[in-house]
């Protein structure tokens, strides 16, 4: 199989290499960010349920004005914009490194980390669907996910290795995010500008994309429960330090290496629908998991890590989403704007939820918190069962814009 990829990725354009060597740049900023954030936070200040779930509000607000900065950069190629996240990145990760231990130090570190990564979500699937042939697009961000999870492994490694055996800190963890996302900032503008929309449309809200809309509210509600609350079960109530998390992280890599290039294949073959329901029907094995697994066993440990790796893993299943966008978009240049907004929506859900789930943890107790991710997850189900995408795109619908001589990869 290694072999095979080796192979495909020989034979690919150069545009497409320096897209994935950018994506895997960003792959090891989040393998740093995401396994350490959650320990950061409660080892240097030592916060509580509700405040943590506060500093989701600022935390989750670039992302709730993703399509607002997108927006105010329509003039600029995609491509570009990417060089520009890896830049806000970077400095977020420098500030963190070396201010974090002050409050106003991690405020303005983490708000740096947060716009540059909300921005280039929607920039990067947007390159990425550009980058695939016709009828191909799960495949490609399937593969092109597969990468920057893979990636992810090597900041888990920093995170490890670095903590558990050389004893490294949390300021020179993020040092070395910070160096990553610099690299990702060369990669972006190598690649050729026809590998992304040179102009778009600065907003774009339609009737016909409810659904799409719907989903993306549905996705803040059950992200933001999992990314604050699920760890934060884990830190607090199973006790489990930051190279756990790091380890965790790499399994789920590993994993997803294999996994989202067989998720976009299966988008592509059975489609978006099914997809979206099984997503919904482990959602909600997940949540009661969390609700009601009980420390002082190791089988609960096991169980609950298990879960989170699941969890992890699960979030690839929002390429799905994406997809069923780009099959149902009236204009090509509508996919990016579109994916943008859907970010905003899903976040103005992330923004407003940690502070209602810390005050129901510390009031009612954290099982709680899951019970209400269970109705999420039923009703997300629901509007999963209402997706109708063709399997494949029809003769005269929307295309994604295919680069010249397209890789076989």
């Amino acid at each position: 199989m290694f072999q095979s990829a080796y192979n495909r990725l020989r034979q690919a354009t150069p545009g497409l290499l320096w897209f994935l060597a950018a994506v895997a740049c960003l792959g090891v900023v989040s393998g740093v960010f995401e396994t350490t954030f959650n320990n950061y936070l409660s080892d240097t200040f030592n916060i509580t349920a509700s405040q943590r779930g506060m500093l989701e509000l600022p935390r989750e607000m670039p992302g709730f004005l993703t399509a607002l900065l997108a927006g105010m950069l329509f003039f600029m190629a995609e491509t570009h914009v990417g060089a520009l996240c890896a830049l806000t990145t970077m400095v977020g990760m420098l500030v963190l490194g070396l201010g974090g231990t002050a409050w106003h130090g991690m405020m303005i570190g983490m708000l740096g980390w947060s716009i540059g990564t909300h921005v280039s979500m929607p920039i990067n699937r947007s390159i990425a669907m550009q980058l695939a042939r016709k009828n191909a697009t799960g495949r490609r961000l399937g593969q092109v996910g597969a990468v920057g999870v893979a990636a992810t492994i090597g900041g888990c490694f920093i995170v490890w290795i670095g903590m558990k055996y050389l004893h490294l800190d949390y300021s020179a963890v993020f040092i070395c995010g910070a160096v990553a996302a610099l690299l990702a900032i060369p990669a972006f503008l190598a690649v050729p500008k026809h590998a992304a929309q040179l102009t778009r449309p600065k907003l774009v809200v339609r009737r016909r994309y409810w659904l799409y809309y719907a989903l993306c509210f549905l996705f803040g509600a059950r992200k933001q429960v999992f990314i604050t609350f699920g760890p934060w079960v884990l830190v607090r109530i199973f006790h489990q330090p930051a190279y756990i998390f790091a380890q965790l992280w790499i399994v789920s890599a590993l994993v997803g290496i294999f996994f989202q290039p067989l998720l976009g294949n299966l988008i592509d073959r059975i489609g978006e629908r099914t997809i979206l329901m099984i997503d919904a029907l482990v959602l909600v094995v997940i949540t009661f998991a969390y609700g009601h697994l009980h420390p002082g066993s190791e089988l609960a440990r096991f169980a609950i890590l298990t879960c989170y790796v699941i969890d992890q893993i699960s979030f690839a299943v929002g390429m799905a989403r994406d997809t069923y966008m780009s099959k149902i978009a009236e204009q090509p240049d509508h996919i990016a704007p579109t994916l943008s907004l859907g970010i905003s929506i899903n976040h103005a859900v992330s923004m407003s939820l940690p502070w209602l789930g810390g005050w129901v943890w510390d009031t009612y107790g954290y099982r709680m918190v899951f019970v209400g991710a269970g109705f999420v997850a039923v009703l997300t189900l629901i509007f999963a069962s209402m997706v109708k995408a063709p399997l494949q795109r029809p003769q005269g619908e929307v295309e994604v814009v295919e680069p010249p001589e397209p890789p076989e990869w």
